[in-house]
């Protein structure tokens, strides 16, 4: 795994499960150039937890993506699960060099990571001086297992990517709420805290971001797919026309009340359970404003009753929104397309002028 960003160009690759997303990022100035992104669907099971369960599904559709997109670069980013890795802050003399340090962490790797040295594959950045011990520094380790790793590069390389990175899908997250911030209301100082909510197909995550940094989240298995499923069921519809007809409209009139509803009432109160579990754990920062991600995350509807329910300002992300856009990109369908994007787009962001 490597930390540091590209020389050039950078695509974002993120594979979930129900998609897989790619966004080409290019520095411009200060800002970023979106130069190509594609969206393919997966079928059902090919990924599960964020683990791949099919490759051959998943490089076809990675393939498929890449021959939409047409990428200036070959170079990409992937990002393990925040379940998968292993982050810890270590304290060492100041004085250890880059090969001192990571001499260090394998002699004492018993102590900071739970699975055998020889089945890890990790990294490190220096964060700077400790605050307290003016001879000592602080160091990010992060840890995983070797096995998750080539799982997601020998995906990339057979869909004829190179891997440039691997990193931690929560890292990817902080990068990208770097771009979503500048929507949020200008009193929003950095020390407010920010509750990102992002739902995913089988999926959603609850985050606390403070200062831009997550220090809390919480996965429940409920998304988008619970939805489709049930429009399904309903209407008499294969997976797929169910899938289009939630995103296109077009259904019975008794739809919001009879399938809508339910379930937006199911996901408000499992939102409403992750605030109240954030609080429970001792933390005492107020969250005070909620950003939603994710491709359930533009259900109508959903913002408002949120919004409602928790007090709180509720806004839908889109880490492109203050990005050019390349002009063979239709930018409706891209922006329509962005609150789905927050990961990839943090991994390309690891591109450098």
């Amino acid at each position: 795994m490597r930390f540091r960003a590209s020389s050039k160009g950078l695509i974002g690759v993120d594979i979930t499960s129900a998609t897989v997303k790619l966004v080409e990022l290019r520095r411009a100035g200060a800002s970023y150039q979106v130069e190509s992104y594609a969206v393919r669907p997966l079928r059902e099971d090919a990924v599960v937890e964020r683990r791949i369960q099919d490759m051959g599904e998943v490089v076809d559709a990675l393939s498929r993506a890449v021959q939409q997109a047409k990428p200036h670069t070959r170079r990409a980013a992937v990002a393990v699960p925040a379940s998968a890795a292993i982050t810890k802050t270590l304290t060492l003399p100041a004085s250890l060099s880059d090969d001192e340090i990571e001499a260090r962490i394998q002699l004492d790797s018993d102590k900071h990571i739970p699975f055998p040295f020889s089945e890890v594959a990790f990294d490190f950045q220096r964060l700077g001086l400790n605050a307290r011990y003016a001879d000592q520094q602080d160091v990010l380790l992060v840890a995983c297992r070797q096995q998750d790793v080539s799982q997601l590069t020998d995906a990339v390389l057979q869909a004829g990517l190179t891997p440039e990175a691997v990193d931690v899908e929560t890292f990817a997250m902080e990068r990208a709420f770097t771009e979503v911030r500048h929507q949020l209301p200008a009193s929003s100082g950095e020390e407010d805290c920010v509750a990102l909510v992002d739902i995913g197909a089988t999926m959603n995550t609850f985050h606390v971001l403070r200062e831009g940094r997550v220090v809390y989240s919480r996965d429940t298995v409920f998304g988008g797919r619970q939805l489709t499923e049930e429009i399904r069921n309903r209407y008499g519809l294969s997976l797929d026309e169910a899938g289009l007809a939630k995103k296109r409209g077009g259904l019975p009139e008794d739809y919001p009340r009879s399938v809508l509803g339910p379930f937006l009432d199911t996901l408000e109160q499992q939102v409403g359970r992750s605030l109240q579990l954030y609080y429970t754990a001792g933390r005492k920062q107020e969250v005070r404003r909620m950003v939603l991600a994710g491709g359930t995350s533009m259900l109508p509807g959903l913002a408002e009753r949120l919004a409602q329910e928790s007090g709180m300002e509720v806004s839908i992300a889109n880490p492109l929104a203050r990005m050019k856009v390349n002009s063979r990109i239709d930018v409706q369908t891209l922006s329509g397309d962005a609150p789905a994007l927050l990961a990839a787009c943090g991994l390309a962001m690891r591109s450098r002028p």
